[in-house]
Protein backbone atom coordinates (compact mmCIF):
# COMPACT_ATOMS: atom_id res chain seq x y z
CA UNK A 1 0.00 0.00 0.00
CA UNK A 2 1.25 3.14 -0.87
CA UNK A 3 1.84 6.00 1.77
CA UNK A 4 -0.46 8.59 0.46
CA UNK A 5 -3.07 4.96 0.66
CA UNK A 6 -1.95 4.86 3.99
CA UNK A 7 -2.35 8.30 5.55
CA UNK A 8 -5.91 7.98 3.80
CA UNK A 9 -7.13 5.25 5.65
CA UNK A 10 -4.88 6.34 9.01
CA UNK A 11 -6.80 9.89 9.24
CA UNK A 12 -10.59 7.96 8.57
CA UNK A 13 -9.89 5.71 10.86
CA UNK A 14 -8.61 8.29 13.23
CA UNK A 15 -11.61 11.53 14.37
CA UNK A 16 -9.91 12.87 16.86
CA UNK A 17 -8.90 15.73 14.83
CA UNK A 18 -7.01 18.63 16.74
CA UNK A 19 -8.52 21.65 17.37
CA UNK A 20 -8.84 25.26 15.67
CA UNK A 21 -5.70 27.05 15.75
CA UNK A 22 -7.56 29.92 17.53
CA UNK A 23 -11.10 29.52 18.22
CA UNK A 24 -13.31 32.63 17.17
CA UNK A 25 -15.13 31.83 20.72
CA UNK A 26 -11.91 31.72 22.82
CA UNK A 27 -12.56 35.38 22.52
CA UNK A 28 -16.02 35.85 23.34
CA UNK A 29 -18.44 36.20 25.95
CA UNK A 30 -21.47 33.17 26.39
CA UNK A 31 -23.66 35.42 24.65
CA UNK A 32 -21.38 36.11 21.73
CA UNK A 33 -20.48 32.49 21.36
CA UNK A 34 -23.87 31.22 21.63
CA UNK A 35 -24.70 33.82 18.56
CA UNK A 36 -21.55 32.79 16.99
CA UNK A 37 -22.60 28.99 17.36
CA UNK A 38 -26.10 29.83 15.53
CA UNK A 39 -24.21 32.08 12.80
CA UNK A 40 -22.50 28.87 11.94
CA UNK A 41 -25.17 26.77 11.87
CA UNK A 42 -27.24 29.13 9.85
CA UNK A 43 -24.20 28.45 7.40
CA UNK A 44 -24.55 25.13 6.99
CA UNK A 45 -28.27 24.87 6.82
CA UNK A 46 -27.97 28.15 3.95
CA UNK A 47 -24.67 27.82 2.19
CA UNK A 48 -25.68 28.84 -1.56
CA UNK A 49 -23.32 25.77 -2.70
CA UNK A 50 -23.93 23.14 0.23
CA UNK A 51 -20.82 22.26 2.42
CA UNK A 52 -18.48 19.38 0.90
CA UNK A 53 -14.81 19.61 2.49
CA UNK A 54 -13.80 20.48 -1.90
CA UNK A 55 -15.83 22.61 -4.21
CA UNK A 56 -15.62 22.80 -7.63
CA UNK A 57 -13.47 25.37 -9.30
CA UNK A 58 -16.69 26.22 -11.72
CA UNK A 59 -18.76 27.35 -8.53
CA UNK A 60 -16.98 30.11 -8.77
CA UNK A 61 -16.92 31.94 -11.70
CA UNK A 62 -13.86 34.25 -10.54
CA UNK A 63 -11.26 31.32 -10.42
CA UNK A 64 -10.35 30.99 -14.64
CA UNK A 65 -9.86 34.88 -14.62
CA UNK A 66 -7.58 34.02 -11.45
CA UNK A 67 -6.00 30.95 -13.05
CA UNK A 68 -5.73 32.51 -16.77
CA UNK A 69 -3.49 35.45 -15.14
CA UNK A 70 -1.09 32.98 -12.49
CA UNK A 71 1.98 33.33 -14.44
CA UNK A 72 1.99 36.91 -13.47
CA UNK A 73 1.09 36.69 -10.00
CA UNK A 74 3.65 34.02 -10.55
CA UNK A 75 6.32 36.81 -11.86
CA UNK A 76 5.72 38.69 -8.52
CA UNK A 77 6.41 35.55 -6.70
CA UNK A 78 9.70 35.35 -8.00
CA UNK A 79 10.76 38.65 -7.09
CA UNK A 80 9.33 37.95 -3.44
CA UNK A 81 11.50 34.65 -3.39
CA UNK A 82 14.74 36.56 -3.63
CA UNK A 83 14.20 37.67 -0.22
CA UNK A 84 12.65 34.26 1.28
CA UNK A 85 14.62 34.31 3.79
CA UNK A 86 14.23 37.35 5.41
CA UNK A 87 9.95 36.73 5.20
CA UNK A 88 8.35 36.17 8.60
CA UNK A 89 7.44 32.51 9.43
CA UNK A 90 3.53 32.24 9.98
CA UNK A 91 3.77 31.91 14.09
CA UNK A 92 5.58 34.78 14.32
CA UNK A 93 2.93 37.15 12.90
CA UNK A 94 0.04 34.79 14.13
CA UNK A 95 1.42 32.90 17.27
CA UNK A 96 -1.93 31.38 17.49
CA UNK A 97 -0.62 28.82 14.77
CA UNK A 98 2.05 28.11 16.90
CA UNK A 99 -0.17 24.65 17.90
CA UNK A 100 0.82 23.50 14.41
CA UNK A 101 4.07 24.80 13.56
CA UNK A 102 7.17 26.65 15.50
CA UNK A 103 9.76 26.23 12.81
CA UNK A 104 11.15 28.65 9.99
CA UNK A 105 9.80 26.16 7.30
CA UNK A 106 6.48 28.18 6.64
CA UNK A 107 6.84 32.09 5.63
CA UNK A 108 4.18 33.90 4.69
CA UNK A 109 4.26 37.33 2.42
CA UNK A 110 1.04 39.17 3.88
CA UNK A 111 -1.13 41.09 1.31
CA UNK A 112 -4.44 41.86 3.07
CA UNK A 113 -6.64 40.98 5.92
CA UNK A 114 -9.79 41.92 7.39
CA UNK A 115 -10.00 44.94 5.75
CA UNK A 116 -6.07 45.88 5.79
CA UNK A 117 -3.26 46.08 3.43
CA UNK A 118 0.22 45.61 3.82
CA UNK A 119 1.35 49.05 2.08
CA UNK A 120 4.73 48.02 1.08
CA UNK A 121 4.39 44.51 0.19
CA UNK A 122 1.09 45.50 -2.65
CA UNK A 123 3.18 47.78 -3.87
CA UNK A 124 5.55 45.22 -4.81
CA UNK A 125 2.54 42.90 -6.22
CA UNK A 126 0.55 45.12 -7.94
CA UNK A 127 -1.06 42.59 -10.83
CA UNK A 128 -1.18 40.11 -7.90
CA UNK A 129 -3.82 42.95 -5.59
CA UNK A 130 -5.29 43.92 -8.80
CA UNK A 131 -6.62 40.27 -9.38
CA UNK A 132 -7.16 39.54 -5.60
CA UNK A 133 -9.75 42.45 -6.02
CA UNK A 134 -11.90 40.19 -8.23
CA UNK A 135 -12.58 37.98 -5.28
CA UNK A 136 -16.05 38.87 -3.47
CA UNK A 137 -15.70 38.81 0.04
CA UNK A 138 -12.03 38.61 -0.31
CA UNK A 139 -10.41 38.43 3.17
CA UNK A 140 -7.49 37.40 3.65
CA UNK A 141 -4.78 36.93 0.74
CA UNK A 142 -0.48 36.08 1.40
CA UNK A 143 1.82 34.05 -0.57
CA UNK A 144 2.39 31.16 1.21
CA UNK A 145 5.79 29.35 1.33
CA UNK A 146 6.54 26.04 2.53
CA UNK A 147 10.14 24.56 2.62
CA UNK A 148 11.30 21.13 1.99
CA UNK A 149 9.98 18.38 4.13
CA UNK A 150 7.54 20.58 6.10
CA UNK A 151 5.29 19.12 7.47
CA UNK A 152 1.52 20.82 8.81
CA UNK A 153 0.00 18.64 11.46
CA UNK A 154 -3.37 18.01 10.84
CA UNK A 155 -6.00 21.17 12.30
CA UNK A 156 -8.98 22.69 11.47
CA UNK A 157 -9.74 26.53 10.91
CA UNK A 158 -11.95 28.42 13.28
CA UNK A 159 -15.39 29.72 12.00
CA UNK A 160 -17.19 28.47 8.79
CA UNK A 161 -18.02 31.66 7.93
CA UNK A 162 -15.22 31.86 4.91
CA UNK A 163 -13.96 29.80 2.68
CA UNK A 164 -9.95 29.35 1.40
CA UNK A 165 -8.61 29.32 -1.90
CA UNK A 166 -5.33 28.07 -3.05
CA UNK A 167 -3.92 28.71 -6.10
CA UNK A 168 -0.62 26.79 -6.78
CA UNK A 169 2.43 28.61 -8.18
CA UNK A 170 5.48 26.50 -7.28
CA UNK A 171 4.85 23.25 -6.90
CA UNK A 172 7.96 21.30 -7.07
CA UNK A 173 8.31 17.46 -8.58
CA UNK A 174 7.44 14.74 -7.62
CA UNK A 175 4.06 16.79 -7.45
CA UNK A 176 2.34 14.01 -5.88
CA UNK A 177 4.47 14.36 -2.90
CA UNK A 178 3.24 17.85 -2.12
CA UNK A 179 -0.01 17.61 -1.05
CA UNK A 180 -2.44 18.47 1.08
CA UNK A 181 -5.60 16.07 2.61
CA UNK A 182 -9.01 17.73 3.75
CA UNK A 183 -10.98 15.95 5.23
CA UNK A 184 -10.76 12.06 3.54
CA UNK A 185 -9.23 13.51 0.20
CA UNK A 186 -5.68 14.30 -1.00
CA UNK A 187 -5.04 16.19 -3.18
CA UNK A 188 -1.79 17.78 -4.78
CA UNK A 189 -1.33 21.13 -6.09
CA UNK A 190 -0.81 21.72 -9.73
CA UNK A 191 0.93 25.15 -11.04
CA UNK A 192 -1.65 27.68 -12.68
CA UNK A 193 -4.30 25.12 -10.70
CA UNK A 194 -7.07 25.66 -7.78
CA UNK A 195 -7.67 24.61 -5.05
CA UNK A 196 -11.39 25.96 -3.16
CA UNK A 197 -12.31 24.14 0.28
CA UNK A 198 -13.48 24.70 3.45
CA UNK A 199 -11.01 24.40 6.00
CA UNK A 200 -13.14 23.96 9.03
CA UNK A 201 -12.89 20.15 7.63
CA UNK A 202 -9.66 18.55 9.76
CA UNK A 203 -6.66 19.14 7.02
CA UNK A 204 -2.99 18.36 6.53
CA UNK A 205 -0.43 19.24 4.44
CA UNK A 206 2.73 17.68 3.46
CA UNK A 207 5.72 19.09 1.27
CA UNK A 208 7.97 15.96 0.76
CA UNK A 209 10.32 16.69 -1.64
CA UNK A 210 13.13 19.05 -1.99
CA UNK A 211 11.96 22.28 -2.84
CA UNK A 212 9.64 25.16 -1.80
CA UNK A 213 6.33 25.25 -2.35
CA UNK A 214 4.29 28.26 -2.79
CA UNK A 215 0.48 29.11 -2.88
CA UNK A 216 -1.35 32.10 -3.18
CA UNK A 217 -3.69 31.84 0.12
CA UNK A 218 -6.59 33.71 0.53
CA UNK A 219 -10.14 33.61 2.66
CA UNK A 220 -13.06 34.82 1.21
CA UNK A 221 -16.41 34.76 2.56
CA UNK A 222 -18.61 31.85 2.29
CA UNK A 223 -21.73 32.62 -0.18
CA UNK A 224 -24.77 32.16 2.17
CA UNK A 225 -28.54 32.53 1.29
CA UNK A 226 -30.24 35.96 2.12
CA UNK A 227 -31.02 36.80 4.71
CA UNK A 228 -28.92 34.83 6.56
CA UNK A 229 -25.49 35.97 4.90
CA UNK A 230 -26.27 39.51 7.15
CA UNK A 231 -25.43 36.84 10.09
CA UNK A 232 -22.07 35.60 8.87
CA UNK A 233 -20.98 38.77 7.28
CA UNK A 234 -21.64 40.64 11.06
CA UNK A 235 -19.49 38.07 12.53
CA UNK A 236 -16.65 38.24 9.96
CA UNK A 237 -15.96 41.93 9.90
CA UNK A 238 -16.15 41.76 13.70
CA UNK A 239 -13.43 39.29 13.21
CA UNK A 240 -11.27 42.38 12.67
CA UNK A 241 -11.94 43.69 16.22
CA UNK A 242 -10.26 40.50 17.27
CA UNK A 243 -7.54 40.47 19.79
CA UNK A 244 -5.31 37.76 17.51
CA UNK A 245 -6.23 39.75 14.16
CA UNK A 246 -4.96 42.77 15.95
CA UNK A 247 -2.03 41.50 17.33
CA UNK A 248 -0.97 40.08 14.35
CA UNK A 249 -1.57 43.46 12.37
CA UNK A 250 0.83 44.81 15.23
CA UNK A 251 3.29 42.12 14.56
CA UNK A 252 3.14 42.45 10.87
CA UNK A 253 3.95 46.41 10.91
CA UNK A 254 7.03 45.32 12.71
CA UNK A 255 8.24 43.20 10.86
CA UNK A 256 7.61 45.45 7.70
CA UNK A 257 9.15 48.51 9.19
CA UNK A 258 12.58 46.18 9.22
CA UNK A 259 12.15 44.35 6.81
CA UNK A 260 12.25 47.68 4.16
CA UNK A 261 14.84 49.51 6.13
CA UNK A 262 17.48 46.97 4.67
Amino acid sequence: MSDIKKETQNNSQNEEYRKADYETKEYANGFIASFINMVENFNVRFSKYGNPPIYENSTFPWVKEIEDNWEIIRKELDQVMERREDLPSFHEIMPEVETITTDNNWKTFFLAGYGLESDENTKRCPETMRLLRKIPGMKTAMFSILSPNKHIPAHKGPFNGVLRYHLGLIVPEPKEQCRIRIDKEIKHWDEGESIVFDDTYNHEVWNDTSGFRAVLFVDFVRPVKFPFNLFNKLVVSAAAFAPFIREAETKHKEWEKKFYKQ
